[in-house]
């Protein structure tokens, strides 16, 4: 499994840091935008896959963890740095959890909401693998 971050371009002066996500930073065009705060640092979220919507995931503040799986090989990605993200791509199922005190995950879809698109069982997503 190839995990992406993407570096978000950053514009540094002395009155501080500007981040930039325009053009073809990432590779849709956002459609949804929601953001995560005031997550207990023993709770987790996510716990689903996506068939078709991709998403964008960035700590704006704090730092926390995402699990990714594609059915075969696990991986831990910790997000600290706002000016990085992590690209998530269709089929992936996702788990946040470590969430420090303070974290901000914002998240760029590229669709609107729709529960059709989701898978929430592990059990189903990993059957959807074998297919």
């Amino acid at each position: 499994m190839i995990i992406n971050i993407i570096d978000i371009p950053k514009i540094s002066d002395p009155r501080g840091n500007l981040a930039v996500i325009e053009k073809d930073c990432i590779p849709y065009a956002v459609k949804r935008v929601y953001y995560l705060y005031d997550v207990p640092s023993d709770a987790y979220r996510g716990g689903h896959s996506h068939n078709e919507q991709l998403e964008f995931l960035i700590a704006l503040s704090g730092s926390f963890e995402v699990v990714l799986d594609d059915g075969k090989t696990k991986q831990r990605v910790m997000l600290n740095k706002p000016n990085k993200g992590l690209l998530i791509p269709k089929g992936i199922w996702r788990e946040l959890d470590n969430f420090s005190s303070g974290a901000v995950c914002l998240v760029l879809a590229s669709d609107e909401f729709d529960e059709s698109d989701y898978i929430r069982d592990y059990k189903q997503y990993l059957l959807s693998k074998k297919a």
